[in-house]
């Protein structure tokens, strides 16, 4: 038999909104507010459908709770879980698992954050990763983070396997050529290994162009209940939930297991068990660029090519236009935005990817997608598998 979450629900409604210039106008509540009707209307719904919130955005202790409150609905099941970049595919994971036990019946989603703005309003930086344990145990060191800590796990994987910065630095090369077919993507200008090699090294052996993008944006998907599709705006067309899966294994960097190795091992496989698919059943990845090494340590841990062959497996472009697994056709966290967590853009790009709507970045064909969430320093990971009524 399948498992019981396979299928139950379907992604019905998407919507993003993200800007040339990296911001976007308006407070987190009026941001939130747009972006969720943009996704109801999407799907033919309005807010009275809505019987479960999934949303970490503000850190606020009780944001779905707030939000449900500010929007005037009252949803049978809520969840504010933060798992940084991963939260949102944890929150898809936990929305199905909600419809298909018959907890909620229509799920939203959503996630908004204005960082570039506040930056340039004299508001304070994300000091999220300033825990007690860390100023303790790490930072003592000199350890900067968030790019401290994923210098180390590149370190690492170059020592162990040979991997190379000229590999990790066409991953950007091949994001930023989708970039260039998104007109709403923040950096569009042609980019080369030796551009990404000569653009000043940050935290060795990462460059200022193997990190993620700082800018607004905000996202939010509709979910429902497989007998609720034919009410939806896409009922021809749904995009169904297949597989989930969600594993963690450290917070600080220190305390991580192995450094080339990330909780994408166990969540990935418990995803694509469930999908009853495999890798090379993957049409189109949507992988968490945060930075270039997050990439190259996806494809090996969700079993795209073996452990230590990520370099070699992306040094030909296989993630660009016309490789062989087309990869952040949205232009990724490196090119396209990046809010400070970029697990919702993933679901909305693999979204229209199997829907055919992405238009000149779209992959010929796509029937099933992965989006990959990562959060923390490589501490927690969340992997949901999207696939057509076909492969349902």
């Amino acid at each position: 038999m399948s498992h019981p979450v396979r299928g139950a629900a379907a992604v019905v409604g998407v919507a993003d909104e993200v800007s040339p210039d990296g911001t976007i106008p308006g407070d987190l509540r009026s941001v939130e507010s747009r972006v969720i009707r943009a996704a109801l209307d999407d799907a033919g719904l309005g807010l009275a459908d809505i019987d479960g919130i999934f949303t970490c955005t503000g850190g606020t202790m009780m944001h779905s709770v707030e939000l449900a409150e500010y929007l005037g609905v009252s949803p049978r099941w809520t969840c504010s879980t933060q798992t940084g970049g991963s939260s949102y595919e944890l929150h898809v994971e936990q929305a199905a698992a909600a419809i298909a036990l018959g907890l909620c019946e229509t799920a939203l989603v959503v996630y908004a954050s204005t960082p570039r703005s506040d930056r340039r309003r004299g508001g304070a930086g994300m000091g999220v990763l300033a825990t007690p344990e860390r100023i303790e145990w790490e930072m003592p060191h000199g350890l900067f983070l968030p790019i401290g800590a994923y210098a180390l796990a590149a370190s690492r994987h170059m020592a162990v396997y040979g991997t190379t910065s000229e590999q990790l630095a066409q991953i950007a090369v091949d994001t930023r050529r989708w970039a260039e077919r998104n007109p709403r993507a923040f950096a569009r200008d042609p980019l080369t290994v030796d551009d990404v090699l000569g653009s000043g090294t940050v935290a060795s052996p990462l460059h200022k162009l193997d990190c993620c993008l700082v800018t607004d944006g905000a996202g939010a998907l509709v979910l429902t209940a497989a007998h609720r599709v034919p009410d939806t705006r896409h009922a021809d067309d749904p995009v169904w939930v297949l597989g989930a899966g969600s594993h963690h294994t450290h917070s600080m960097i220190s305390q991580m297991p192995d450094l080339t190795v990330t909780p994408g091992v166990e969540s990935g496989e418990r995803a694509f068990a469930m999908a009853e698919l495999g890798p090379a059943d993957v049409d189109v990845v949507e992988l968490y660029d945060s930075f270039t090494i997050t990439v190259l340590l996806a494809l090996e841990d969700l079993g795209f090519c073996a452990k230590g062959e990520g370099g070699a497996f992306v040094a030909d472009g296989a993630l660009g236009p016309g490789g062989a697994l087309p990869g952040q056709t949205s232009g990724g966290g490196l090119s396209f935005t990046h809010p400070g967590a970029f697990g919702m853009f993933l679901l909305v790009e693999a979204v229209r990817q199997l829907r055919g709507e992405a238009g000149e970045r779209q992959v010929e064909g796509a029937r099933t997608a992965v989006a990959h969430g990562c959060g923390g320093v490589l501490s927690a990971t969340s992997t949901v598998v999207l696939g057509t009524e076909e492969v349902r």
